[in-house]
């Protein structure tokens, strides 16, 4: 089954709006699409918040395989930072070194401003969210217990640890290295940046297993370096290498600043097996603090993006009996 349409990139207008950090922007906003029809009772809002460097396009797909349009009524929010929403690229918002730093607290905020003024929702029926989206879900349960039903977290954690960040600061580290940084901005395109970027990502996104088993040769692919060059490097290469920078703070900062325990929605943790992000023991840790959660493992090579599996049917068939069982129970 196939995404249906939907509403296209609509704008909802924050106004001023101050972050954790201490600045404020005048004008915020956040990008969102819309599958499905909010029913009469308004029970039936589902959010999906986007994951690192995903685009609405890029992930869409799971409305319709996953997630029943005929049942649900679906929103999909951008995440300030990745160029849909407000970011470095399109606003007044800076970097770390300018002080800036966006919380998932923030996206929370907003996303509540979002549900209620053009909603009228005060409880959502889900919050669904893979990898940073699934960082924003957890944080939704603890922060605002009362405001949601269900979650479902898909390899992703509630708090960056020590490993998952030197993943990340080797990322930091390949775009600012670039000649193109000067210190608190990039002069011109970070072309040698990027390439080391999509280096690191490559060799952890997908799992040893997934290139023992050649699955990176699709296409006319006759090598991981050609692999790197015609698959990963264009899916970072089209953002601002700013906003990027500004995903990646945010993902260094997430640390769930309220307990686990304190989570009321019914909630379904799932890891993949080979996930070099988010192993399953460091998902099932947090699982295992969540009142009345469910863990499971995906056993699948496709690494972290097992929890986003576009193109493999065996996967989106556990995630949808997951899904299925945590809203029909």
């Amino acid at each position: 089954m196939s995404a249906p349409a939907s509403s296209g990139d609509r704008h909802f207008p924050l106004g001023p709006f101050s972050f954790q950090c201490g600045h404020t922007l005048p004008d915020a906003q956040l990008s969102y699409r819309v599958y499905g029809t909010l029913n009469p009772q308004r029970s039936n809002l589902v959010l999906y918040p986007s994951s690192y460097g995903a685009w609405p396009e890029d992930i869409e797909w799971v409305v319709g395989p996953i997630l029943d349009p005929a049942r649900w009524c679906v929103v999909l929010v951008s995440q300030f930072g990745n160029g849909r929403s407000s970011s470095p690229s399109n606003s007044a918002m800076g970097l770390a070194e300018d002080g800036w730093v966006i919380h998932h607290s923030d996206n929370l905020r907003a996303q509540q401003q979002l549900i209620h003024g053009l909603f009228q929702v005060e409880r959502l029926a889900l919050v669904y969210g893979w990898s940073m989206g699934a960082q924003q879900a957890y944080h939704w349960g603890a922060l605002a217990p009362a405001a949601v039903e269900r979650l479902l977290c898909l390899c992703g954690t509630a708090h960056t640890t020590p490993h998952n960040r030197l993943f990340l600061l080797s990322l930091r580290q390949a775009l600012t290295a670039d000649p193109a940084w000067d210190g608190r901005r990039f002069r011109t395109s970070p072309e040698q940046g990027l390439r080391s970027f999509a280096l690191i990502y490559a060799s952890w996104a997908a799992s040893q297993a997934y290139y023992k088993e050649g699955r990176h040769l699709l296409q006319g692919i006759a090598s991981v370096e050609e692999a790197v060059e015609r698959s990963w490097l264009p899916a970072y290469r089209r953002h601002d290498p700013h906003d990027l920078i500004a995903m990646l703070d945010t993902w260094l900062a997430n640390a769930l600043p309220a307990p686990l325990s304190g989570i009321r929605a019914r909630t379904t943790v799932l890891a993949g097996s080979h996930d070099l992000y988010f192993p399953p023991d460091d998902c099932a840790a947090e699982a295992d603090q969540i009142p009345g959660a469910r863990f499971a493992v995906i056993d699948s090579v496709l690494g972290h993006r097992a929890g986003n599996p576009r193109d493999a049917p065996a996967e989106q068939a556990f995630i949808r009996s997951a899904l299925e069982r945590l809203c029909d129970d």
